[in-house]
């Protein structure tokens, strides 16, 4: 495709297009970074003749965008996170703060993975948010739109994994609960999420579904939710808020495909083709309890900043209901020019409690030796502490 830069490869369209035409390729598949949610790519993909295997263009135009988004769950009756969109003025900006009340997050409206995102609790730190975000959002997304959403004290972060078709399906997939998270990026999801009654779920997942058939969705998708935790409760009831739609495939289907048995990339592939999503709501079943740690190069003791160097041997876990998707091996060398998750290690338990102890056995038997620093004792940590053994991991569980 090209050189390492990602703006010469993975960040070309055009290069990307080449190596297709010259392949005799006849649909690409987009992964889930670099240009998955770019709704120019899908329609350049389209024009060449070729099969995009995800949504349409159209689609991500308005599910990608936040702030067209919100008005289109709004649209569709699904509750959404209370905020402001309807001017890019800082002195409106600063009135809608006030009246939404403090603290307020300061959000990137073609934003994704924690950048251009600020938490402000004084009003006066807001003038200043509010311009270090539009710079942030413009360097990495080339638009520096905002928008205001009230902070959701302790929230769990739970988002529903969907699929819709060409001929008027849709379903989800169940919920994956993504809340252990470091600068608002994941770094653990399981599945059941131990926050979820039956009652929720069900709930949840009629709202997933309907945002699916609001915006004639096709392919996968994810709905992300911010799900008040027991505190928030009124008359027992928890509180959900739609926070963003995903327009690809999840760097944490793994965990999703364990626990239904559905093969997620065979099944986009098989939608994209035309065809009709083989099975209803009603035959999806959840079976077992799912974990996945990304293994990141990084130091956590350092603030969790992205760690270069050498691997002089990876040593993967193996054992029965453990998985690892790993992007390096003995002898690679990880840089700065993509993302620092190395590797996924999925783990499928009976139940919670044996998910659990599996995920530990197999983080000990991770090895990766060299002078690249990784994340794998701190996971250690989390996944034995007696909050994330409780379920009580809100998002601002590690932060």
């Amino acid at each position: 495709i090209g050189p390492p830069p990602p703006r010469d490869s993975y960040l070309c369209a055009d290069c990307i297009l080449e190596a297709a035409r010259t392949r005799g390729c006849d649909a690409i598949h987009p992964g889930y970074g670099f240009l998955a949610e770019n709704a120019d790519f899908a329609d350049a993909v389209t024009a060449a003749g070729l099969t995009f295997i995800g949504p349409s263009g159209a689609a991500m135009r308005v599910m990608g965008s936040k702030t067209s988004a919100r008005a289109a769950m709004q649209a569709a009756g699904v509750p959404v996170v209370p905020g402001y969109q309807a001017s890019q003025d800082d002195a409106d900006l600063v009135a809608a703060a006030t009246e939404l009340g403090y603290p307020v997050l300061v959000k990137a409206t073609a934003g994704g993975g924690g950048k251009g995102m600020r938490v402000v609790a004084d009003p006066g730190d807001l003038p200043a948010a509010l311009a270090s975000a539009r710079r942030e959002a413009a360097n990495a997304f080339g638009d520096d739109r905002i928008y205001l959403e009230k902070r959701i004290l302790h929230p769990h972060h739970i988002e529903f994994q969907v699929f819709g078709d060409a001929h008027g399906n849709a379903v989800h997939l169940f919920e994956r609960e993504c809340s252990v998270q470091r600068r608002h990026q994941k770094i653990v999801e399981e599945s059941p999420s131990p926050l979820l009654d039956d009652a929720l779920r069900r709930r949840m997942g009629e709202a997933a579904v309907a945002a699916v058939k609001a915006v004639g969705y096709t392919n996968a998708g994810t709905l992300e939710f911010l799900v008040e935790g027991l505190s928030g409760a009124i008359d027992g009831m928890l509180s959900f808020y739609f926070l963003e739609m995903n327009t690809r495939l999840q760097v944490e289907h793994p965990v999703t495909e364990a626990v239904t048995g559905i093969d997620l990339v065979k099944l986009q592939i098989r939608v994209a083709a035309g065809e009709p999503i083989p099975f209803t709501q009603a035959d999806i079943r959840q079976r077992g309890h799912a974990i996945e740690c990304r293994i990141y190069a990084e130091d956590p003791a350092n603030g969790f900043l992205p760690a270069i160097g050498s691997v002089l041997a990876a040593v993967e876990p193996v054992g029965p209901g453990v998985r690892v998707d790993a992007g390096v091996t003995s002898g690679d060398t990880v840089t700065l020019h993509y993302d620092p998750m190395i590797a996924k290690l999925i783990v499928l338990g009976e139940g919670r409690a044996d998910a659990i102890g599996k995920m530990l056995w197999a983080l000990r038997h991770y090895v990766i030796l060299g002078d690249v620093v990784t994340n794998i004792p701190f996971l250690r940590d989390v996944l034995a502490h007696p909050r994330f053994a409780a379920g009580d991991t809100t998002t601002d569980f590690v932060d």
